[in-house]
């Protein structure tokens, strides 16, 4: 079993800054890519930004130059730095991950979410 726990969403005056951190335990051999993905109501969920293990990184590109994804191997922890939020940030953000497990096979899981509201 693993399992993904987000955390340092909440309430921000547009312009402000949130730092989102999801930290994967459980059967884990390895973690591949990570990422952050979020959705609105009434929206599909889409992709925020992506990380390798090596440490690339990708981004939508309403959040290029205000979002910044990293991750600590050690911890099996992804971040996501946010700044200069806007409106139209506000979503509820979910966290992804490749996760080996033990039984030789790689398998996507989700967090529960955490809600991020940005207020004009």
């Amino acid at each position: 079993q693993v399992q993904l726990v987000e955390s340092g969403g909440g309430l921000v005056q547009a312009g402000g800054s949130l730092r989102l951190s999801c930290a994967a335990s459980g059967s884990i051999v390895s973690i591949n890519a990570m990422g952050w993905y979020r959705q609105a109501p009434g929206n599909q969920r889409e992709l925020v930004a992506t990380i390798t293990r090596g440490g690339r990184t990708n981004y939508a590109d309403s959040v290029k130059g205000r979002f910044t994804i990293s991750r600590d191997n050690a911890k099996n922890t992804v971040y996501l730095q946010m700044n200069s939020l806007k409106p139209e940030d506000t979503a509820v953000y979910y966290c992804n991950a490749d996760v080996l497990i033990p039984t030789v096979v790689w398998r996507p899981y989700w967090g529960q979410g955490t809600q991020v509201t940005v207020s004009s």
